[in-house]
């Protein structure tokens, strides 16, 4: 029943709205990111929590792993007209709605939606859509989710370090959220100047294949690690890095 569900769930897109309390921004989210999306615009829950404790008004955001922007655009009604949130997302179909959701999005941030993985190379790369739920999507020389499923199709896209972005011009990030399905690592080996001048917090998703090597770059950089999913006043300092994991630096 599920598998027909998630079949019949391809191509559909629902305009929602985002609570008030992160701008109130409508939305097009598609049950092909997570079949919660029939029913719920707001997802992750704990995810949006954490926006709204790191993102003051004014705050640049960078969205790596975008997905259909539920976390891009309640950045961007937390934000206010004067901050900016850029969303790296490569897949095509859940550019599209970025794009569409932007359109609308009047009150906010204003969204770049920027078309890309991010990695530790400025490349070509071949991305994978997930016979599942979009929202497990990876890049063909990773890791991925055991939520996949298979693969639907591959796409083309461009990889970019994090670094290029900030050399060409991306406002510095006060907060980055990468959730990139097993790229995290190369993800932070592109960001190395971004980590060590710009510094901003970060709210990280750890694959088990890559809890050493991100906790090994966050703690060399100053960062201490916390569980993103514990309340604010019962986190304590972590000696690696767990699935959802709030990086502050020291």
């Amino acid at each position: 029943m599920r598998r027909a569900i998630e079949l019949l769930s391809r191509g559909v897109v629902i305009k929602r709205r985002l609570p008030a309390s992160y701008g109130g921004s409508p939305l097009f989210v598609t049950p092909e990111c997570g079949l919660r999306y029939w029913v719920n615009a707001t997802g992750d829950q704990g995810l949006l929590r954490n926006a709204a404790e790191l993102i003051r008004p004014g705050a640049v955001v960078w969205d790596v792993g975008a997905n259909q922007g539920v976390f891009t655009f309640a950045a961007s009604g937390l934000a206010g007209p004067s901050g900016a949130v850029y969303a790296f997302e490569p897949d095509t179909f859940l550019v599209a709605l970025l794009r569409r959701s932007s359109k609308l999005n009047r009150e906010g941030a204003p969204v770049e939606v920027v078309p890309c993985a991010a990695s530790d190379a400025l490349a070509f790369a071949r991305f994978r859509i997930a016979a599942r739920a979009r929202a497990a999507n990876s890049l063909e020389d990773v890791v991925g989710s055991s939520q996949m499923g298979g693969v639907r199709e591959t796409q083309t896209v461009m990889t970019v370090p994090l670094d290029w972005c900030l050399d060409q011009g991306f406002r510095p990030p006060h907060v980055l959220k990468i959730d990139a399905e097993g790229a995290e690592l190369h993800i932070l080996r592109g960001a190395t100047k971004l980590i060590s001048t710009v510094r901003p917090a970060i709210l990280i998703e750890t694959t088990t294949a890559n809890v050493s090597g991100v906790t090994k770059v966050l703690l060399d950089a100053g960062y201490t690690l916390l569980d993103s999913d514990a309340a604010a006043n019962r986190r304590t300092p972590l000696p690696a890095v767990t699935w959802n994991t709030l990086a502050l630096p020291s």
